[in-house]
């Protein structure tokens, strides 16, 4: 038999292991060097705006990861309770991303306008005022907190050089928009619109000042989440990625 000879050899056998999963690997791997970016952009996705990037590094700074996930699979199950499954592209510009590995509460890929703002409010502050079951610690620290926003403009310039896009404009009016957006109907407002379509703009944490608190950032990233993609003429096999 042919292979009786590989059979016999283990160091041979071995080598020849080595040569079979190199150029296996060769082929899958060599193709993606000339490839620009293995994720197929897709229809609606943006940079967070200046409010909601702070708001996400709230998120993330309260450890909220380690309970909620942001990734729906392709399992029916998962499908039918938070809605379409997760596309790599509403990733590409997370920093790092919160697909998260546990489920102690509910995912949050989907999140976004499924509440109005006051729920969401509401229930960071005191969780069992609106879900009488939930064991969510509440984070009342959040509405008493003015939002520190003087480094935003340099968190975005951050962003930029490991490929998050955005514009010179962005970053220059980076604080400008991030106060924006808890001032409805102002000017400024719109100009944010222009720079970060399907942005809300509310006072989220129900105050009636216009100066942005902890709690409007991390209501505003909540509300996002999810909202980008038009899933209701999403194509996944193509004609809508682009």
């Amino acid at each position: 038999m042919k292979h009786e000879v590989f059979e016999k050899n283990s160091m041979l056998l071995l080598i020849g292991i080595l040569v079979v999963v190199s150029i296996g690997g060769i082929v899958q791997i060599a193709p993606l060097f000339w490839v620009e970016s293995t994720i197929e952009k897709v229809k609606g996705m943006r940079p967070y705006s200046p409010l909601e990037q702070a708001g996400r590094d709230i998120y993330i700074r309260e450890g909220c990861y380690g309970c909620h996930s942001q990734m729906i699979r392709t399992l029916r199950d998962e499908v039918e309770r938070y809605g379409h499954y997760s596309l790599a592209a509403e990733s590409m510009y997370d920093h790092p991303f919160q697909w998260g590995s546990k489920r102690t509460g509910p995912d949050l890929a989907r999140v976004g306008g499924k509440y109005s703002d006051q729920w969401q409010a509401e229930h960071l502050v005191n969780p069992r005022a609106v879900v009488p079951e939930s064991i969510m610690p509440g984070y009342p620290w959040l509405a008493a907190t003015r939002l520190d926003a003087e480094d935003i403009a340099a968190r975005l310039s951050t962003l930029r050089l490991v490929g998050v896009p955005y514009t010179d404009e962005m970053i220059e009016k980076a604080k400008i928009d991030l106060a924006a957006q808890v001032t409805p109907d102002s000017r400024s407002a719109r100009e944010m619109l222009r720079r970060y379509p399907k942005a809300r703009v509310a006072k989220f944490d129900g105050k009636s000042d216009n100066q942005p608190s902890e709690l409007d950032a991390l209501v505003a990233y909540l509300q996002v989440l999810g909202t980008l993609v038009d899933f209701t003429s999403f194509d996944a096999s193509g004609p809508n990625a682009r």
